[in-house]
């Protein structure tokens, strides 16, 4: 299906992204981009408190995202010189998750890297509601963030939109930002014709804690994340049985007073999982393997074990830093990737929005000094030609 609504758009445009926004959304939109003076009022609209808030997490994660920056270097010798360019991506969409909630700390999450970075061109796009507008909160977010260009559009339609670009959308050099299923998918399949970021799908925690753990904070972490909806892993890895019970317990407990206890014991029964390991430093082999979106290190001695960590997008460390903490405050990014890509990727930053272009230059006396190596290694692969383009240089020189 995702195949089709890529295909559909790439040749139609506009009528496509217009006929699945129909069918998906449930709604009618004729004009995609949001009107800037839109997105400047719905700052003045929204909530001191969500403004305070979002300000607050785009002030933290532009200090973290100051670290991230990779500086051009270039070596030089007497008669030769070899370095690295650094220069920004000119355009990135970033997609907003829609529909079951919505997510203005998102936009920040997305954008502050990459402006950070030096990306110029910022387009979001965002799943329009019933009403067929996007949520006033992530206008609010775009505005706190600077970003005016604001599209109405969600799902693979939107991914489309940006990779192959429409009438009414330019398209971009890469796509970062999380979503469903489908929008994971979309991305998987435009990649080559732009970049993207990780693969995020559903989420997941990995809890490694000892008997020492506060069951009831364990068990409001595993309820957090399945918040987010079906298909999430959240997994307790531990080495005392009895916090396993205690857990299961505050579960029941906790679930009893939430607004949508339902779906999240839905979401717990069909991906909540206990581990129980033979120790500490099994926990970690576990934790490792599972190469989760975020663990959280809750026992003795959390922080001297950061070390043993080598798979996770992100982790938390100690029993007052739970996932919210780099959801929201904004000292570590929420942009992760999950299902297992941690084992080699990483989350959003400063590193996603730029590009590294090596740069060389040699003298005719640097050139005379790698001449052997290049006809060796030329002679060797079957490419004369290499060593010629070489050796004309020398001969004409000499």
């Amino acid at each position: 299906m995702v195949a089709d609504v890529l295909a559909e758009v790439r040749l139609e445009g506009d009528d496509a992204v217009r006929r699945f926004t129909r069918e998906f959304d449930g709604c009618e939109v004729e004009r995609f981009l949001v009107p800037p003076e839109v997105v400047a009022s719905a700052r003045e609209a929204a909530s001191p408190a969500l403004i305070d808030a979002l300000e607050a997490m785009a002030d933290r994660l532009r200090e973290t995202c100051e670290h991230q920056v990779i500086e051009p270097w270039m070596d030089r010798r007497d008669d030769e010189f070899v370095g690295e360019l650094v220069r920004p991506l000119r355009r990135v969409g970033l997609y907003v998750p829609g529909g079951r909630a919505a997510y203005p700390s998102s936009v920040i999450m997305s954008s502050v890297p990459a402006q950070v970075a030096g990306v110029e061109g910022l387009a979001v796009a965002s799943p329009p509601g019933p009403d067929g507008e996007v949520s006033s909160a992530v206008l609010a977010a775009c505005a706190v963030a600077g970003v005016a260009e604001v599209y109405r559009m969600g799902g693979a339609q939107a991914i489309a939109a940006f990779a192959y670009g429409t009438d009414s959308v330019r398209p971009v050099e890469k796509i970062v930002g999380p979503g469903n299923v489908f929008v994971t998918e979309a991305k998987k399949q435009v990649a080559g014709w732009c970049g993207i970021d990780s693969e995020a799908g559903p989420t997941e925690i990995a809890i490694v804690a000892d008997g020492a753990a506060d069951p009831s904070f364990v068990a409001a972490d595993l309820i957090a994340q399945a918040e987010h909806g079906p298909d999430g892993a959240h997994v307790l890895i531990t080495w005392e049985p009895g916090l396993t019970e205690e857990v299961i317990a505050e579960l029941e407990t906790q679930l009893l007073s939430h607004p949508r206890a339902e779906e999240v014991e839905n979401a717990l029964t069909a991906g909540g999982t206990a581990v129980l390991v033979r120790d500490l430093e099994q926990a970690l082999e576990t934790a490792n393997a599972f190469a989760s979106e975020h663990l959280e290190l809750i026992f003795e001695g959390a922080e001297e074990a950061i070390g043993q960590v080598q798979s996770a997008a992100s982790v938390f460390v100690g029993p007052f830093t739970p996932v919210p903490v780099g959801d929201y405050s904004g000292t570590t990014n929420h942009v992760l990737p999950s299902g297992g890509p941690a084992r080699w990727s990483s989350g959003l930053s400063v590193r996603d929005f730029v590009k590294t272009i090596y740069v060389s230059g040699m003298s005719q006396s640097a050139l005379e000094r790698v001449e052997p190596h290049i006809a060796a290694l030329s002679d060797a692969e079957g490419l004369p030609g290499h060593a010629s383009s070489v050796s004309l240089r020398l001969e004409g020189s000499s």
